[in-house]
Order: structure tokens, then C-alpha cells, then sequence
């Protein structure tokens, strides 16, 4: 069903097993800030990417790649250990995403179109303008006029909706991508070496599309705190942001250990999870729910294979409490790559 296709790929993207989180205020209406233009060069040509992790129990082994957003929109990832690993494997895990599903037919769908595109505005036709703190809408105006400079339409949508699309803008200035060509990778290795690759997908089932749409519309998102994050992300920490983007071309663990992370996803998927209509709809304990498929898939891969590959956000590799820890926390043997 497009509208909720289209908003839970908003929390995906943003970082789709970043646990939600509680919102904040914080920084609503902070002065405008002058975009800088400090970010340093971004790498370009061939790169290795980081190196893999390894589970095992006994003789059964499961390599995973930890992926990042964004990266650098002119990189070439060739890696000679993902190759070798993938042509060794019996099956490649994906990366684990949410799945909606709509009951309704192709033609109602095609009724409901009109319907799921108009959430995607403000209510009674209001603008930007009219929706955000002017202190806030002077910050948006900034960096609309530098990366967005054609945003007619833009002023109509939510906030939510607004803020990702100048985010999208922003990256590409910046020769930053939101995927890097990693997962096409993984399907040409996969496809030429003949080795299945599975989904991991948690399956959310809209009974009833059309109270969907009403719901959204009725109680959505908190835009206003998404918004301002994604507006403090592109003012500050598109430097920092490309210091990680080089250190994951270039292998560089300890970089990615150390270099802060923006807190725009969180925020912003916290934004969509905690909303009414995710609550009526039953999407608020999403996150655990997919991590709970994830870890499914991996037992089951583990016990069934001699060999797995797959793939994961790379900070549910890193931090402490992530998907990996939770299976060496089941007996699992858990070994990082060398760096």
C-alpha cells in the first residue's frame, strides 16, 4: 500500500533497526545556522570496505558485513574477502527490512493513490511557512536555497517528508550516497556464483488501507522534531559524515569506533514509531520485532549451513547491546575482523 510503503521506507532509510527512541525538543527553534562548507575530500575510485565479521559454533560459520549511510557516491567497492566468503556460501542473508502489506487489489490500490499522496502534504493546503517556528523556517530557507533551490512543491509537504528530501539533495552535493552500490554488489557476487540470497523481513499486514491513510493523516508523525534534527544533521555533520563514509570505503574500524554518529535517524524514526497511527496500526514495537526475525534467520542459517553470508547495519555490529552481541550472548562464538 503506497502510503505506508512510503513512510515506514522513510524509517529504513533513516536507520531501520535503530531502536526508537524517546523525543526530544531540543534545538526546535535554534537560530539559523550558516551552512559551512568544511567537509573534507571525499575517496573515490577502488576501496576495500571494511573487513568481515565471524560468527561460528563448531564447524558452522556465518560472515557478516556491516553496511553505513552514506558513502561515497564515487567509490568502486571491490572486496576480495567478500568474493571468496560469498562464493563459498551456501546462502546470503539481506539486510533485515520491514514489509507492508496492504489486503486490497491492484485496483484498489489504484484508487487509494490519491488518498495516500495527499498525506504526504500539510493539511488545507498550508506551507512550510505556516507549520514551523519561524526561527526554524529561516534555518529550512538556507539550506533550501543551496540545495534545493526548485522546492515549489516541497513547501506543501510535512515536515517529515520536506526534511528527506533536502537531505537526499544534500548528500549528492556532497558526493555522498545513501547506499554506495553495496547491495548491487552483493547480487551481481551472489548471482554469479549461483548462491541464494533470502530476505529477512518482518511482514506487517494492513487490514484495513483506507483507516490507514485516515489514521496518518489524523494523529502522524511528530515532523517538527525530525525536521530540526535533519536540518542540524546538513548544517554540522556532513564533515564528520564523510570522515565515516571514508573510513568504511577504506577499512577503517577504529575511525567508525570513534567518529560520532548523527542522532537524525533515531530521532526520526522514533518520530515514526511513537506516532498515533503507528500505535492504532500496531507498528510501535516494529523494531524488536525485527530484530527478533533477524536473529530467527541467523540461528536457522547457522544450524542449516556450512557457510552464510550477510549483512547488517554496521552499528548493530559496533555498539554493545547490537544484533552480534545478542547471539554471543547465546553461546556463539563472535570474532571482528582484523584490522
Amino acid at each position: 500500500m503506497v502510503l505506508l510503503r512510503v513512510v515506514w521506507s522513510l524509517a529504513l532509510v533513516l536507520g531501520g533497526t535503530a531502536p526508537a527512541l524517546a523525543q526530544s525538543s531540543a534545538g526546535m527553534v535554534a537560530a539559523p545556522v550558516q551552512v559551512a562548507d568544511l567537509a573534507p575530500v571525499v575517496v573515490s575510485g577502488v576501496q576495500p570496505g571494511p573487513g568481515l565479521w565471524l560468527v561460528s559454533r563448531g564447524e558452522h560459520v556465518m560472515w557478516v558485513l556491516g553496511t553505513l549511510s552514506p558513502l561515497p557516491r564515487n567509490m568502486q567497492w571491490q572486496s576480495h574477502e567478500l568474493e571468496q566468503v560469498i562464493g563459498e556460501s551456501q546462502q546470503v542473508l539481506l539486510q533485515p527490512t520491514v514489509k507492508m502489506k496492504a489486503n486490497v487489489g491492484w485496483l484498489g490500490k489504484l484508487f487509494l493513490l490519491p488518498s495516500a499522496y495527499s498525506a504526504r502534504k500539510n493539511a488545507d493546503g498550508e506551507t512550510l511557512q505556516q507549520v514551523l517556528p519561524p526561527p526554524l523556517y529561516a534555518r529550512w530557507q538556507v539550506l533550501q536555497q543551496k540545495y534545493l533551490p526548485d522546492a515549489r512543491k516541497v513547501e506543501r509537504w510535512r515536515p517529515l517528508f520536506a526534511a528527506q528530501e533536502l537531505y537526499r539533495k544534500a548528500l549528492k552535493a556532497h558526493q555522498l550516497s545513501r547506499g554506495g552500490g553495496v547491495r548491487e554488489r552483493i547480487d551481481a557476487l551472489a548471482k554469479q556464483h549461483g548462491v541464494t540470497e533470502t530476505p529477512v523481513e518482518y511482514q506487517v499486514v494492513i487490514d484495513h488501507p483506507r483507516a490507514a491513510i485516515k489514521a496518518f493523516k489524523q494523529s502522524a508523525p511528530n515532523d517538527i522534531t525530525c525536521f530540526s534534527r535533519t536540518l542540524a544533521s546538513i548544517e554540522q555533520d556532513m564533515p564528520v559524515m564523510t570522515l565515516r563514509a571514508n573510513a568504511w570505503a577504506t577499512g577503517d574500524l577504529q575511525a567508525l569506533r570513534t567518529l560520532p554518529d548523527s542522532d537524525r535517524r533515531e530521532a526520526c524514526v522514533a518520530a515514526l514509531t511513537n506516532a498515533g497511527f503507528a500505535r492504532t496500526l500496531g507498528l510501535s514495537g516494529v523494531v524488536n520485532q525485527l530484530e527478533s526475525t533477524w536473529l530467527s534467520a541467523a540461528r536457522t542459517a547457522l544450524s542449516t549451513n556450512v557457510q552464510t553470508f550477510a549483512v547488517l547495519p554496521m552499528d548493530e555490529l559496533l555498539k554493545p547491546d547490537g544484533y552480534l552481541a545478542r547471539l554471543k550472548a547465546e553461546g556463539y562464538q563472535v570474532d571482528p575482523p582484523r584490522e
